[in-house]
């Protein structure tokens, strides 16, 4: 399947401000960065990664004069898995106050450790670009083919390496490999994880409870750990670009359940490759939880390559109503229950009555592509 990037670097470059770009591994930064610099053959590029020992030094030094005469002859600066590279976020602080004109650009796998290291330096200084996996409205494809691979979108994914690989097999095995040695070993190299063990046992429960609720006591007792050891493997998955941590809608209402979370993960060949399971849709009983985890991240890229600042939550109420997705945009609010087959569902009398002015849709596989291309 042929597909094309709609989020575009030059969109998110302005003077005065570094240009930080996050995204899993082998989501596609580095295409999307190296797409952009062949476009600058006018200018005066540096490109490197966080690999390379000698820029390494440099920023490790904290030398203002020594930063400044390695940015100086360059007009766009761009630095690829930053988060390998001590003391960026200072270095780059100093760099673009010295020269506003210049383009910055920094890539990341890790919000956790790049934030980290950008953190207070560039308050006020940066502009964030969030890259996911592929969305249906980027993929070069007409909408009967788009419904033709659906199958293979809920249980293989939309990671790009993915939807160039037409041999099922071989997508099982990129994405195993993409779990074990790329995701999680990031995570384990940016924690101080006792056990990786655990880690993943964590990420199957979450897998197994997608749709669904999570207490973190659950998931500690599953993974035969502490409740605290459990929440800050969670907080880390989430900051990997993993998974996705949703909340409970509330306007206080008294009988509106806000306290815990929902986990999607941010594709489903990933969801699938932690739990080994990559049967046909005809041999599964998730498809529910594999219907509701592609919705959801289908709006939430839908949002991000539109630039809207949308809100998600789950609604539920003490007494069994609830809703999988609410939408908030612009103080509006969208109600959407995910259902594979085309059921009609009725509206909870509990949301309808608190929340008049809100719409409601119903999202299953015949009119899917209406709802979020």
């Amino acid at each position: 399947m042929k597909f094309e990037r709609k989020q575009e670097i030059s969109n998110f470059i302005e003077p005065r401000r570094v240009l930080v770009i996050y995204g899993p591994r082998r989501v596609g930064k580095t295409t999307l960065l190296e797409a952009y610099l062949n476009a600058q053959s006018d200018k005066r590029v540096y490109y490197s990664t966080g690999d390379d020992i000698e820029l390494r030094e440099v920023f490790k030094s904290e030398s203002r004069a020594k930063i400044l005469d390695f940015a100086r002859p360059y007009e766009i600066i761009a630095l690829d898995e930053a988060q390998y590279i001590p003391s960026i976020g200072l270095g780059a602080k100093m760099m673009i106050d010295a020269f506003p004109e210049k383009n910055i650009i920094l890539t990341g796998s890790s919000s956790l450790d790049l934030s980290n290291r950008i953190g207070e330096p560039l308050t006020g200084r940066h502009f964030t670009l969030t890259l996911l996996p592929i969305s249906q409205a980027e993929m070069d494809g007409s909408t009967f083919e788009l419904t033709s691979e659906l199958e293979h979108f809920l249980i293989y994914g939309s990671y790009p390496e993915i939807l160039k690989e037409p041999d099922p097999e071989r997508k099982i095995k990129i994405l195993t490999e993409l779990v074990s040695s790329y995701l999680f070993k990031d995570a384990l190299a940016l924690e101080a994880i006792r056990s990786p063990d655990t880690l993943l046992d964590v990420a199957k429960c979450l897998a197994f409870q997608v749709g669904g609720e999570v207490s973190i006591n659950e998931v500690a007792r599953t993974a035969k750990t502490d409740a605290h050891t459990a929440a800050r493997y969670l907080d880390l998955l989430e900051k990997m670009f993993i998974i996705r941590r949703v909340r409970g809608f509330s306007r206080n209402l008294r009988n509106e359940i806000s306290k815990k979370a929902k986990y999607y993960f941010l594709d489903n060949g990933v969801r699938n490759a932690v739990i080994s399971q990559f049967n046909g849709l005809s041999l599964r009983n998730d498809i529910g939880a594999l219907w509701e985890n592609f919705i959801f991240m289908e709006l939430v890229k839908k949002s991000a390559i539109s630039g809207a600042i949308d809100n998600y939550y789950f609604w539920r109420t003490h007494t069994g109503q609830e809703i999988d997705i609410i939408k908030e945009s612009n103080g509006m609010l969208t109600a959407i229950e995910c259902k594979w087959a085309r059921d009609s569902a009725a509206i909870p009398s509990a949301w309808r009555i608190t929340y008049p002015g809100a719409s409601f849709q119903v999202i299953h596989k015949e009119n899917y592509l209406q709802c979020i291309l």
